[in-house]
């Protein structure tokens, strides 16, 4: 008796019918739209919503009557909606959600620009994106201490651990040396001994990797807070008072319009984080490093066969990791701020969701840190034009974009396939 295979499409089709996830993100997205033109519309004023191309109030600027824009971008995000309710193409599915949430944002925007107090109505674009990235820095190495890890196959929730650790050795070496590349190395060191606990647990001990993620972020919060307590609070100066790392221009590029001013004018974290992007990218998908990760990560009995040493493999990877997310912690104590308890508050965990959102893809989680980053800031440019919506509502902006992110907009994504499986050797 032969039996008749169906297809894997048609499966899904029967499965999902009408209502697809497109669709439903669609539904939600024609919402919005209609939100931002009738509420965002009514609540605008006529005030002139300036976008300045610079980081105060002078110079160029690109403007719009505040109820005229709301409206405008309502109806555009209205129109990316009924698209995809509609049914367009999969490749098209990310574009026009794109512009559709773009759309709700500058929406949402024009209404609380115009409705600003009077000298407060304008939004420096050069501001907005240079606060964008530097509160996504810690977000950047921390995305990217995931992807090594659970590329190799290892579950990294010890990311906001990774991120004390190095914020707390960063700023307790540097001022004890006075030498703030001292700090830096000291950062990574810091980091890469939660890796280092985390890889012994969990590969050599089979440890549960979530488990032993979260033991090792209390011991972070425990081990700092005590030696905050006992040795900065004493002594700041010696124990707590780092050099910092100053803005580095690059000729040229720091003249680009907008950008320029906003990326070109940055620290060594900005670079570093930029360029680690692009480098692990690099290896994870074309160099051989990579491909020996990868194929630990999706299926180590089949790469154990091919002569690739797996546990090697997943120690090099969780340590490097340590290090990366180490550095990102040390964005915090050798460029911006003294050394607190507890400074990190939860970015470890926003780092994690910004890897599920990217897709476990250097890229894809730079994008969504950056996505995370911009929350944060536009939560910052709120307070700071005496916002009618509460504080206490913009302090959540960060979480709650998170949630709605990882939640809503990901769908259902896959990991490497024997990420947080231990592997025994047969």
């Amino acid at each position: 008796m032969s039996t008749m295979a169906v297809p894997d499409v048609a499966v899904a089709a029967v499965d999902e019918g009408f209502w697809t996830r497109n669709r439903k993100v669609g539904l939600v997205l024609l919402a919005l739209g209609l939100l931002s033109a009738v509420l965002f519309g009514a609540l605008a004023t006529d005030q002139q919503a300036r976008f300045t191309l610079s980081d105060d109030a002078a110079g160029a600027a690109l403007e719009i009557n505040g109820t005229i824009g709301a409206i405008l971008f309502g109806i555009i995000t209205i129109a990316a909606g009924a698209a995809l309710l509609a049914g367009v193409p999969k490749r098209w599915f990310l574009p026009v959600l794109g512009v559709g949430l773009v759309a709700f944002v500058l929406s949402f925007l024009c209404w609380q620009v115009s409705a600003a107090p009077t000298g407060q109505n304008f939004m420096p674009l050069v501001n907005i994106i240079r606060g964008t990235f530097i509160l996504a820095l810690p977000l950047i190495f921390g995305a990217l201490a995931g992807v090594l890890c659970e590329r190799s196959g290892v579950v990294n929730v010890a990311i906001e651990g990774q991120l004390l650790m190095g914020a707390f050795s960063g700023a307790l070496f540097g001022s004890l040396s006075g030498n703030v590349w001292v700090g830096l190395v000291a950062a990574a060191i810091g980091g890469a001994f939660i890796s280092l606990l985390l890889a012994v647990f969990a590969i050599r001990y089979l440890v549960d990797q979530v488990v032993i993620g979260i033991v090792l972020n209390l011991l972070a919060v425990g081990v700092t807070g005590f030696l905050y307590e006992r040795l900065m609070q004493t002594d700041a100066t010696k124990y707590n008072s780092s050099p910092r790392f100053g803005n580095w221009n690059i000729p040229l590029l720091e003249d680009i319009p907008v950008l320029g001013p906003a990326l070109f004018r940055g620290n060594i974290f900005l670079y570093l984080g930029l360029l680690l992007v692009l480098v692990i990218h690099i290896g994870l998908f074309r160099t051989r490093w990579g491909l020996r990760t990868r194929s630990v990560g999706e299926h180590p009995t089949a790469a154990d066969t091919l002569g690739v040493k797996v546990l090697r493999v997943r120690y090099r990877n969780v340590l490097l990791a340590g290090v990366v997310a180490g550095i990102g912690g040390a964005s915090y104590t050798l460029a911006l701020y003294s050394f607190t308890k507890n400074m990190i508050g939860g970015k470890g965990f926003i780092a994690l969701a910004a890897l599920i959102f990217g897709r476990w893809n250097p890229t894809g989680a730079l994008l969504a840190a950056l996505f995370f980053g911009f929350a944060d800031q536009l939560a910052t440019y709120l307070g700071a034009i005496n916002s009618a919506i509460p504080s206490q509502f913009l302090a959540m902006l960060p979480y709650l974009a998170t949630i709605l992110a990882v939640a809503g907009l990901v769908g259902r994504v896959r990991a490497p396939a024997a990420d947080g499986k231990p592997y025994v050797k047969g």
